[in-house]
């Protein structure tokens, strides 16, 4: 229930935008649906909009009028053409305005939860001071002792203890420059992560410290709001950033999750409280804005690429290279589930459900 609330929120607000960008610059919208599949309920509104909630949960769309040329829709599929509300005769910044508008929408969602979390749960101050340095750890062996505050990371600065964990989990066995605050004064260690028992075949680096009492502060709505912008930025930088540590090598691809380890994922959120399941909400909605982004045919970032190369010609790309895009595209998705769900399958509670069985 967890992953269709998670999930199916994300969806809406991700179509939402799509659905307001349309509306503003005057282009029909024939369908909104969130899912896929055959439809659960359906109802049209005075607009001539249908909406649906379709039975597969995984993704939703929203039809716009006129999408295709009139003259490439098959004459079965043609609908009377809405004059001055179709998508096909927009102009190239009006179409990308409304296929850009549905990963902005993830961003703007992810920075008012960050935003209401802030102003109601408050803002943790004091994340990275140390107040446990386990024995024999590689904290202890490079000289961290209780009392220190991280400050940075490899010349990264940290000022949260969960940003501290992000940056040191991928590197385990890997030296590490931790700059820490003691005294007044700044000093620079050396650190080698160790594996954290028991992540073996998934390596997790640990210094074995633990951070100090945090004290969270709230915040007014409006400084609620900059900080949820900032923690928005924060995170997807954290995220590109991660990806392409993926791409060189230096970070295992093991990372990846597709839909098993979401839904894993929000289940135990879920049991934690309705704090960590609106983080883990606004963390995903970031990853879906950027996802969405990136520029691979069928999603809106491969849109936006066919668009530029539209502005640049002077001219819409030929039939035919769209037709290979969009396929080459789809092959690239399809692919990517297939790993994705792999890596939820080996690496998660199904992979050792499966794994303890035979033994």
């Amino acid at each position: 229930m967890a992953f269709l609330v998670v999930l199916g929120v994300l969806i809406f607000f991700h179509e939402l935008g799509h659905y307001l960008a349309a509306r503003w610059r005057k282009v029909h919208v024939d369908a909104f649906s969130i899912g896929f599949g055959r439809a659960i309920a359906s109802w049209q509104d005075r607009r001539g909009t249908q909406w649906r909630i379709a039975w597969i949960p995984l993704g939703g769309y929203v039809k716009l009028h006129g999408q295709a040329p009139h003259e490439e829709t098959p004459e079965a599929d043609r609908v009377p053409e809405r004059v001055g509300e179709t998508f096909h005769n927009k102009s190239v910044l009006d179409r990308a305005i409304v296929v850009a508008a549905g990963p902005v929408a993830n961003f703007l969602l992810a920075a008012l939860l960050f935003g209401l979390l802030f102003a109601t749960n408050g803002v943790p101050r004091g994340l990275t001071s140390v107040s446990v340095i386990s024995p024999g750890s590689p904290a202890e062996m490079a000289g961290i002792v209780p009392g220190d505050t991280i400050v940075a990371l490899d010349g990264e600065r940290v000022t949260r203890f969960d940003q501290v964990q992000r940056y040191i989990q991928p590197r385990a066995g890997q030296q590490v420059t931790v700059r820490l605050e003691r005294d007044g004064r700044e000093l620079d260690l050396q650190a080698v992560p160790a594996i954290r028992p028991g992540s073996e075949a998934q390596p997790v680096g640990i210094l074995g410290i633990q951070g100090g009492q945090a004290v969270f502060e709230r915040l007014d709505p409006i400084s609620a709001l900059w900080a949820g912008a900032v923690q928005t930025v924060d995170v997807s930088w954290a995220t590109l950033k991660g990806i392409g540590e993926m791409l060189s090598g230096s970070r295992s691809a093991s990372e990846l999750g597709g839909p098993i380890r979401i839904a894993e994922v929000s289940g135990e959120a879920a049991t934690l409280g309705i704090v960590p399941l609106i983080n883990l909400m606004a963390l995903l909605s970031v990853s879906l804005g950027l996802l969405n982004l990136f520029p691979i045919p069928l999603l809106d970032g491969g849109h936006l690429m066919f668009y530029a190369a539209e502005a640049i010609r002077g001219r819409p790309l030929p039939p035919k290279a769209l037709e290979v895009g969009f396929r080459a595209g789809f092959a690239v998705l399809i692919c990517l589930f297939l790993f994705a769900t792999w890596n939820d399958i080996a690496h998660g509670g199904i992979g050792r459900w499966v794994a303890g069985l035979v033994g």
